[in-house]
């Protein structure tokens, strides 16, 4: 006869299972249903309709700080209230207690002994007779101060985003305005009077939150000559700021040592390529131009390294392009080829220099360049009122590319004003 699997004395785990489980069923079966009541986790009471405590467990009286002699018969539940819980229970808890029967989950605050309070979600039900009377109002209070911190910690957490985000709107203001007198400290406060001529001048920022490489200006080199020079620092923000300024004063230098346009931007060449041949390149585009001003007329001498080409409104109306071809990014390379051009500027006539924000807009429902031959057939269109006007009406336009706009446009007009009409004799009498 083969021999048990088990040892005697030692019953299988199986056995033993069940049997831990019967265990914890009897234990579950002799628990107090009074113990349970008393020592719930959350606060147990039963009032009269009018209130009046009858029944309280020992949690919840342990959260007042109270004895069961104190509240039982002499307190009514809205005694147990703070000030503002008692006011909205006697306005609203107990209004809709009595209409629909039962109330859940409100939150009110329950006031201990030692003047603390205590967050607490109230659920209330009415219990009935048999003849559907009301006899006693059941309560269950639950411990709310955790759900408490954690609005509270919403709520901090808000306002410290709300005060972050003004703080960041007070900022950024901030910012702007810094930029926009650092944007305005690129560019010449005004534009000199010159003897015969008139100018005029733009600046469209298309972002107020970056500083654009946008640049123009117009100065005197002595003996009846001007200089003037138009152009775009690539890339925008505080680098490009800095080789705005230095593209500025290079030109300005460059121009009292050696007056051919040429050979101011060779010299802006090589002081660009020197200054970032390592790390960043930074390069521009722009057009160098000098003033010969001379009886009824202005000769033009300029120059372009890789700058959209001068425009020229005619006095009779008509507008065409002074071809630069060829002409090079200045700074990209150490050798770099630039084209001049002459013209002669006659009353009425005005010379337009501008940046390609102008002409790289989109327009229409297909988002289109606008493009040179638009910029040209715009000009064509206006009348021949001088730089300031020309300027005026593109400044319009500008404003009329709205969000098709995306870059910085600056805009430079040099004219010799057309003659005042002659009044006739017969208009003086």
């Amino acid at each position: 006869m083969g021999r048990s699997s088990h040892c005697p004395g030692h019953r299988p785990d199986g056995e033993q299972a069940v049997e831990a489980t019967d265990v914890a069923f009897t234990v579950l079966l002799e628990d107090s249903a009074e113990e349970l009541y008393e020592q719930a986790p959350c606060g147990y009471l039963s009032t009269l309709m009018d209130g009046t405590i009858a029944k309280i467990n020992t949690t919840l009286l342990e959260w007042l700080g109270l004895s069961r002699q104190e509240v039982v018969g002499r307190m009514r539940f809205s005694d147990l209230l703070t000030v503002g819980g008692k006011l909205y229970h006697e306005t609203h808890f107990a209004p809709l207690l009595q209409m629909n029967g039962e109330v859940s989950g409100v939150a009110l605050d329950i006031r201990a002994t030692d003047g603390q309070r205590m967050p607490v979600l109230v659920t209330s039900k009415v219990k009935t007779s048999d003849d559907g009377g009301p006899m006693l109002v059941r309560t269950t209070v639950f411990d709310a101060r955790d759900r408490r911190a954690y609005e509270t910690e919403l709520l901090r957490g808000r306002r410290e985003a709300e005060e972050a985000r003004r703080q960041a709107e007070v900022d950024r203001e901030r910012l702007q305005e810094a930029l926009a007198v650092l944007q305005q400290s690129l560019l010449p406060a005004e534009l000199p009077t010159v003897p015969g001529l008139e100018a005029g001048s733009y600046y469209h920022t298309a972002s107020p939150d970056l500083l654009g490489g946008d640049f123009y200006d117009l100065f005197s080199l002595g003996a009846d000559r001007w200089a003037f020079f138009l152009g775009d620092v690539c890339g925008k923000g505080p680098q490009a700021a800095a080789v705005t300024s230095l593209v500025r004063h290079t030109l300005r230098a460059a121009a009292l040592h050696d007056q051919d346009p040429v050979t101011v931007l060779t010299t802006l060449n090589t002081v660009l390529h020197e200054r970032y041949t390592s790390g960043d390149p930074r390069y521009c585009t722009a057009v160098f131009g000098i003033l010969h001003p001379g009886g009824d007329h202005v000769g033009v001498h300029l120059a372009s390294g890789g700058h959209p080409s001068a425009l020229i409104q005619r006095a009779d109306g008509t507008a065409h392009y002074l071809p630069t071809p060829d002409g090079m990014l200045i700074g990209a390379l150490p050798q770099a080829q630039f084209t001049s051009a002459r013209t002669r500027l006659s009353p009425g006539d005005t010379l337009l220099l501008y940046t390609d924000g102008l002409t790289e807009a989109r327009t229409g429902p297909k988002r289109e360049l606008y493009g040179d031959d638009a910029l040209r057939a715009f000009v064509s269109e206006q009348p021949a009122k001088g730089p300031q006007a020309l300027v005026t009406a593109l400044a319009g336009l500008l404003a009329g590319f709205d969000d098709g706009l995306d870059d910085d446009t600056a805009l430079l007009a040099l004219g010799v004003p057309a003659p005042l009409p002659t009044l006739a004799s017969d208009d003086l009498t």
